[in-house]
Protein backbone atom coordinates (compact mmCIF):
# COMPACT_ATOMS: atom_id res chain seq x y z
CA UNK A 1 0.00 0.00 0.00
CA UNK A 2 1.11 3.57 -1.12
CA UNK A 3 0.42 5.36 2.02
CA UNK A 4 0.42 8.97 0.38
CA UNK A 5 -2.64 7.15 -2.33
CA UNK A 6 -4.57 5.23 0.35
CA UNK A 7 -3.23 6.17 3.78
CA UNK A 8 -5.10 7.71 6.13
CA UNK A 9 -2.39 10.54 6.71
CA UNK A 10 -3.05 13.58 5.18
CA UNK A 11 -0.02 14.94 3.08
CA UNK A 12 -1.32 17.23 0.32
CA UNK A 13 1.85 18.16 -2.31
CA UNK A 14 0.98 21.73 -3.02
CA UNK A 15 4.17 21.48 -4.80
CA UNK A 16 2.44 19.76 -8.09
CA UNK A 17 2.72 22.29 -10.62
CA UNK A 18 6.21 23.29 -9.50
CA UNK A 19 6.87 19.61 -10.50
CA UNK A 20 5.26 19.30 -13.48
CA UNK A 21 6.76 22.70 -14.73
CA UNK A 22 9.87 21.17 -14.08
CA UNK A 23 9.08 18.39 -16.60
CA UNK A 24 9.84 20.94 -19.41
CA UNK A 25 6.69 19.50 -21.20
CA UNK A 26 3.83 22.08 -21.90
CA UNK A 27 0.72 20.88 -20.46
CA UNK A 28 -2.65 21.59 -19.73
CA UNK A 29 -4.28 20.43 -16.78
CA UNK A 30 -7.73 17.97 -17.76
CA UNK A 31 -10.38 17.26 -15.91
CA UNK A 32 -11.92 14.18 -16.29
CA UNK A 33 -15.80 13.19 -15.60
CA UNK A 34 -18.06 10.72 -15.96
CA UNK A 35 -20.76 12.01 -18.57
CA UNK A 36 -23.35 9.59 -17.13
CA UNK A 37 -22.66 10.57 -12.86
CA UNK A 38 -21.46 13.74 -13.54
CA UNK A 39 -19.02 12.35 -10.83
CA UNK A 40 -15.41 14.32 -11.35
CA UNK A 41 -13.03 11.07 -11.57
CA UNK A 42 -9.54 12.99 -11.67
CA UNK A 43 -7.35 15.70 -13.19
CA UNK A 44 -4.18 14.79 -15.47
CA UNK A 45 -2.75 16.65 -17.76
CA UNK A 46 -2.51 16.93 -21.87
CA UNK A 47 0.43 18.13 -24.37
CA UNK A 48 -0.44 18.42 -27.74
CA UNK A 49 0.65 15.05 -28.44
CA UNK A 50 -2.29 13.58 -26.12
CA UNK A 51 -5.13 15.61 -26.66
CA UNK A 52 -4.45 15.15 -30.60
CA UNK A 53 -4.38 11.06 -30.31
CA UNK A 54 -7.70 11.33 -27.67
CA UNK A 55 -9.24 13.23 -30.58
CA UNK A 56 -8.60 10.35 -33.36
CA UNK A 57 -8.79 7.42 -30.87
CA UNK A 58 -12.11 9.03 -29.45
CA UNK A 59 -10.44 7.47 -25.44
CA UNK A 60 -8.55 9.64 -22.62
CA UNK A 61 -5.06 10.34 -23.59
CA UNK A 62 -2.82 12.32 -21.47
CA UNK A 63 0.83 13.30 -20.74
CA UNK A 64 2.17 11.76 -17.66
CA UNK A 65 4.01 14.07 -15.36
CA UNK A 66 5.34 11.39 -13.70
CA UNK A 67 6.87 9.28 -15.40
CA UNK A 68 7.43 12.03 -18.41
CA UNK A 69 5.47 9.65 -21.26
CA UNK A 70 2.13 9.63 -22.98
CA UNK A 71 -0.52 7.81 -20.99
CA UNK A 72 -2.91 5.63 -22.82
CA UNK A 73 -5.79 5.57 -19.95
CA UNK A 74 -6.50 1.60 -19.62
CA UNK A 75 -3.53 0.07 -22.01
CA UNK A 76 -2.17 -2.03 -19.32
CA UNK A 77 -5.50 -2.03 -16.17
CA UNK A 78 -8.51 -2.57 -18.96
CA UNK A 79 -10.13 1.05 -17.70
CA UNK A 80 -10.19 2.46 -20.44
CA UNK A 81 -12.11 6.08 -20.68
CA UNK A 82 -14.14 6.41 -23.81
CA UNK A 83 -14.24 9.81 -24.93
CA UNK A 84 -17.56 11.29 -25.61
CA UNK A 85 -16.77 15.54 -25.60
CA UNK A 86 -14.21 17.61 -24.80
CA UNK A 87 -14.76 21.05 -23.81
CA UNK A 88 -12.19 23.85 -23.00
CA UNK A 89 -12.83 26.66 -20.42
CA UNK A 90 -13.26 30.32 -20.66
CA UNK A 91 -9.41 31.02 -20.62
CA UNK A 92 -8.61 28.28 -22.94
CA UNK A 93 -6.19 26.99 -20.15
CA UNK A 94 -7.16 23.76 -18.78
CA UNK A 95 -9.45 20.71 -20.47
CA UNK A 96 -13.01 18.99 -19.41
CA UNK A 97 -12.71 15.49 -20.88
CA UNK A 98 -16.49 13.80 -20.55
CA UNK A 99 -16.12 10.44 -20.59
CA UNK A 100 -17.71 6.98 -20.53
CA UNK A 101 -15.83 4.25 -18.23
CA UNK A 102 -15.62 1.25 -20.11
CA UNK A 103 -13.86 -1.10 -17.34
CA UNK A 104 -14.64 -2.15 -13.45
CA UNK A 105 -13.04 1.33 -12.36
CA UNK A 106 -11.04 4.53 -12.66
CA UNK A 107 -8.47 4.82 -9.72
CA UNK A 108 -5.45 2.64 -9.72
CA UNK A 109 -6.20 2.01 -6.12
CA UNK A 110 -8.05 -0.47 -4.64
CA UNK A 111 -11.32 -0.56 -2.15
CA UNK A 112 -11.50 -2.98 0.73
CA UNK A 113 -12.74 -5.72 -1.68
CA UNK A 114 -9.90 -5.25 -3.96
CA UNK A 115 -11.59 -3.90 -6.47
CA UNK A 116 -10.89 -0.57 -8.55
CA UNK A 117 -12.36 2.12 -7.64
CA UNK A 118 -14.62 4.05 -9.42
CA UNK A 119 -12.83 8.03 -8.86
CA UNK A 120 -9.91 9.14 -7.74
CA UNK A 121 -12.12 11.30 -5.21
CA UNK A 122 -12.89 8.37 -2.35
CA UNK A 123 -11.71 10.30 0.70
CA UNK A 124 -12.93 13.36 2.30
CA UNK A 125 -11.45 16.09 3.75
CA UNK A 126 -12.83 18.21 7.05
CA UNK A 127 -11.49 20.69 9.54
CA UNK A 128 -11.26 19.24 13.09
CA UNK A 129 -10.39 21.76 15.64
CA UNK A 130 -7.49 23.69 13.81
CA UNK A 131 -6.33 21.02 11.76
CA UNK A 132 -7.44 19.06 8.38
CA UNK A 133 -8.23 15.49 8.70
CA UNK A 134 -9.59 13.19 6.02
CA UNK A 135 -11.12 9.35 6.01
Amino acid sequence: MNPIEEGTELSLDFRKLEKVAETGQAVLPVVLQDAGTGDVLFVAYANQEALSESLRTRTAVLWSTSRNELWRKGASSGDVLELLEIRVNCEQNSLLYRVRPTGGGVCHTRDAAGKTRKSCYYRRLRASGEELEFS
